[in-house]
């Protein structure tokens, strides 16, 4: 099988040599290059060999005489557990396909428990609701209900054993005061029957984890100490086998379990996925948020490592996931100090704290958020009162001030517009009286005269000076 000639095939392969003209069919090529090194016997593989070797095998009872049927059966049978098992070096504590059977159907044992547990909360709840109040493990309610049953019976029975003295008298009380509806005896025990499922099915599956626990120890103790039992598990169980997990790259292993979520950020071109199952394990769950994808991308390098070591080493210890496990503890300690360090300096010195005293201060409601509204007191003081006609009196005469301002402003610019539209009007005269030429027979007399509008005008512009 590993291509290395046995003394008893090295002798008879000699006496062979001596006597053989042709070359020699071999199933195995590896083994037919051995041969032809050592022994200078040519050889010859191919698929007419093959074709020859399994007609041989078939017609096995009539090549050898005094072989039974059944015997060479049972040979057969054998040599084949043999070689398989000599080929993948088998070891009865090796076999990862009863992880991914006991991981799987312990989330399944997971899952029909929550839906028996919650059926069981509400069916009883009819009859009294108090309880689920009171009791908030699943267990203990189930146990409490199976050994009790109906409500009446809670003051005489002794709960002691599930419960803490306290929460016994505080569900007798509320049992005496229930406002559960009345229930037949056939309902109890329909109940009661539920109850005994779900404390059984618990039972098993504490037992199925502990068995789960010891698999993982036994074929893969690094990857155990790195990750912990159950993310192993997963991993091994989402990859198909051990040795399928160890011929992945760490940031295959990172985003194990994630990939629906890959390829939809792949799509739409976003960010991909930091982590995928090893987000559960511990050392991910003691990371602050922002550091979750450092130590997430540190930890899967490390886990394909103790993966790798676990499937082809033949070493069983756990020595290398123990150490590299307080490395990445170390590292992640470094970068959780390294927030606290002080900004300004040499950054070495760790930047001090204050002692945190609790100052407990009572604030009041202030209700002048409430409305939008102007607040202001319906009974008011007479002088505040008239402080306020003042105001609103001083306030009066300044807007009557602005006004008379602006008015007189308005006439000025009015006055202004109207000079300067008379000097033109002068302008074009003298323009038109130097073209046209003057009459003999009336010599022009100029004498202004001035109106009385200008007059009016150049009373009210001397007044707006003064």
């Amino acid at each position: 099988m590993e291509g290395k000639i046995n003394k008893q095939l090295k002798k008879v392969l000699k006496k062979i040599v001596k006597e053989a003209h042709e070359p020699l069919a071999v199933a195995d090529a590896k083994l037919g290059g051995v041969i032809k090194e050592k022994l200078n016997l040519s050889c010859i593989h191919s698929p007419v060999v093959n074709e020859l070797m399994r007609g041989i095998r078939s017609q096995m009872d009539g090549l050898i005489p005094g072989v039974e049927p059944r015997e060479m059966s049972a040979m057969c049978l054998g040599l084949a557990h043999s070689l398989s098992r000599y080929r993948l070096k088998f070891s009865a504590d090796k076999v990862d396909t009863m992880i991914v059977q006991a991981i799987s159907l312990l989330d399944d044992l997971d899952k029909e428990l929550n839906n028996y547990i919650m059926r069981c909360r509400e069916w009883y709840g009819w009859h009294f609701p108090e309880l689920g109040k009171i009791i908030s493990d699943n267990l203990t309610y189930c146990k409490c209900l199976q050994k009790v049953g109906d409500r009446r019976n809670y003051a005489s029975a002794t709960l002691s054993e599930f419960l803490p003295e306290e929460v016994e008298a505080e569900v007798k009380a509320a049992a005496e005061i229930s406002m559960g509806t009345e229930v037949s005896e056939e309902d109890i025990c329909n109940i009661l029957h539920l109850c005994t499922q779900v404390i059984e099915i618990s039972e098993y599956r504490t037992q199925l984890y502990e068995y789960l626990q010891n698999r993982m120890m036994a074929i893969a103790p690094n990857v155990t100490v790195m990750v912990g039992e159950l993310v192993g598990a997963r991993l091994i169980a989402h990859a198909g086998s051990l040795l399928n997990l160890a011929k992945h790259a760490a940031s295959t292993v990172q985003i194990l379990g994630a990939e629906k979520a890959l390829f939809r950020a792949l799509k739409s071109r976003r960010d991909t996925p930091k982590y995928g199952l090893i987000y559960h394990a511990s050392l991910v769950g003691q990371s602050s948020p922002k550091h979750k994808g450092k130590i997430s991308r540190m930890l899967a390098a490390k886990t394909v490592l103790a993966i790798r070591y676990d499937a082809f080493g033949e070493d069983s210890s756990s020595a290398m996931g123990v150490e590299n496990r307080a490395k990445l503890e170390a590292r992640l300690r470094t970068l959780e100090d390294r927030g606290i360090r002080k900004i300004s300096g040499t950054g070495k010195a760790l930047a001090k704290t204050e002692k945190y005293e609790h100052k407990s201060e009572v604030k009041t409601y202030d209700p002048s958020g409430d409305s939008t509204l102007p607040t202001c007191s319906k009974k008011r003081k007479i002088e505040q009162v008239d402080k306020e006609g003042e105001v609103t009196e001083k306030k009066a005469k300044k807007a009557k001030i602005k006004v008379k301002v602006e008015e007189e402003e308005e006439e000025v610019v009015l006055v202004e517009e109207e000079t300067s539209t008379k000097k033109k009007k002068k302008k074009d005269k003298k323009k038109h009286i130097k073209e046209e030429p003057v009459s003999e027979e009336e010599p022009c007399t100029s004498t202004a005269i001035p109106s009385p509008e200008k007059k009016k005008k150049k009373k009210k512009k001397k007044d707006i000076e003064d």
